[in-house]
């Protein structure tokens, strides 16, 4: 059973045993894919122009398509409700969001290797905003809109009763919320 984040004299400590941190590196690794299927549109042809080349921005041009998983686009949301504003952010910053995104998941993969988890703040803060990409794809899986939404999933809590996938995937929710709640709290305390 893991136990919660808490901030000492050490760092910022909390343990999860070998099950918890396997479906964890799991879902990291299913984050992480679901992000390297959108990065592979950002590589450019070999023969652009050596500008774009360099930047690896990509031309004006050579448009993206639209994020067609809901999930994926709760990770990479459009920057503005105006459509050319947030087609001209995509082109310009997504392939760094994303590079961003999965650095910070591959480094939590890293971390998931003992039992005991022992933390600065600011791998702690990345360590977080895995936890919270791999949350946000879960939410939408389990089309979490309302608070009516969060408590249906907040009421599975016994694993012995689970019967259904969805039943799972808001246990697994549950979790993931938990650690990253206890690790949030951790984190403010840090900070105080």
């Amino acid at each position: 059973m893991a136990k919660a984040f808490k901030n000492g004299s050490k760092g910022i400590t909390g343990t999860l045993h070998s099950p918890e941190r396997k479906l964890i590196r799991e879902l990291f690794s299913d984050v992480i894919e679901m992000l390297e299927e959108r990065a592979r549109l950002h590589q450019l042809p070999e023969d652009i122009d050596p500008l774009y080349a360099l930047t690896g921005i990509r031309p004006e041009s050579m448009d993206l398509p639209p994020i067609a998983d809901p999930a994926l686009a709760r990770l990479l949301p459009d920057a503005s409700d105006d459509a050319v504003v947030a087609a001209e952010h995509r082109r310009l910053t997504e392939a760094d969001s994303i590079a961003q995104k999965v650095g910070r998941l591959r480094e939590a993969q890293l971390l998931l290797e003992t039992d005991k988890l022992v933390l600065d703040k600011d791998a702690a803060a990345r360590f977080a905003q895995a936890l919270n990409d791999v949350r946000l794809v879960l939410a939408e899986r389990l089309q979490i809109r309302s608070e009516e939404d969060s408590a249906r999933v907040a009421e599975v809590l016994d694993a012995s009763e689970v019967e259904t996938p969805e039943e799972y995937m808001s246990l697994v929710y549950n979790l993931i919320s938990w650690v990253l709640d206890t690790l949030m709290g951790a984190l403010m305390d840090a900070e105080s």
